[in-house]
């Protein structure tokens, strides 16, 4: 009985030792993987962070460059934009001296053997004795005594062979010579009275058939952008219209006409 008494004695002894000996193990291990996790939980976040704070500024730098280049092109496109059109404003002025220098030379060797047609397109004038040139009241200078002083005249070829010493047939028209410019001569031959433009017109001191004059007047105009037509060698509404676009950016009187001053101008005088 004894033994048995001290066996039953010691187990429970026994028992007891190892449940307190296991108790204070699992409140031990708790405490060490809680500060674990959290410092994987903190160190994560700032991992994760990083890159993307990265990201947006490489982001935002394109953004900037993406928008900075069109407003930069967009100015230039303007600047070209602008810069031609103050020069074809100043063109004309510039440019008619510099090409009258390289090119009148040429111009007027091609057209030595030139002779102008009638054009259908361009109607003649009509007789008209009361017949005077427009504002040429207006145009100052002794330059202009031949426009302002002209009026037309009707007479038959010996009165015109009698008085004057050159005459020639000129475009579909008959013209006579004097002092520097032709005049129509209105009544020499009927059949051949084309006159598309009824007043003088200036080629200079020697008598050079005026196609020919006007043929490199048209040539020049058409050069530096102010005539549009064909170079025909008649002094048709384009013509003037051209003429008198030039004269006005030169600062001379805008007389649509084949003057003094504007073939001076041209080099042509």
């Amino acid at each position: 009985m004894l033994k048995l008494i001290v066996i039953v004695t010691g187990c429970s002894l026994a028992l007891a030792v190892s449940g307190q000996a296991a108790k204070p193990e699992a409140p031990g291990t708790k405490p060490a993987q809680k500060p674990k996790t959290v410092q994987k939980q903190q160190v994560a976040p700032k991992q994760h962070t990083a890159p993307r704070t990265h990201v947006q500024k490489v982001h935002t730098q394109h953004q900037t460059n993406a928008v900075s280049k069109p407003v930069h092109s967009n100015v230039s496109k303007k600047q070209v934009r602008t810069v031609p059109a103050v020069q074809s404003s100043a063109l004309p002025t510039v440019q008619s001296n510099k090409l009258n220098k390289q090119t009148v030379k040429k111009i007027q060797a091609q057209h030595l053997n030139f002779h102008a047609k009638p054009n259908t397109a361009i109607a003649s004038a009509q007789f008209n004795p009361n017949y005077r040139i427009e504002a040429a009241q207006n145009w100052n200078g002794a330059q202009y005594d031949a426009f302002r002083s002209y009026q037309p005249q009707w007479h038959d070829q010996s009165w015109w062979s009698s008085r004057y010493n050159t005459l020639s047939l000129i475009g579909g028209g008959w013209y006579f010579w004097d002092d520097g410019y032709w005049y129509p001569a209105w009544g020499y031959d009927e059949a051949a009275a084309y006159y598309p433009y009824d007043g003088p017109i200036y080629v200079g001191p020697r008598a050079r058939p005026f196609d020919q004059v006007v043929a490199d007047v048209q040539s020049l105009l058409q050069d530096m952008g102010f005539y549009k037509g064909e170079v025909d060698g008649l002094v048709g509404p384009l013509t003037q219209q051209a003429v008198a676009a030039y004269q006005a950016s030169q600062g001379l009187p805008p007389t649509a006409a084949i003057d003094r001053p504007t073939l001076n101008s041209l080099g042509l005088g």
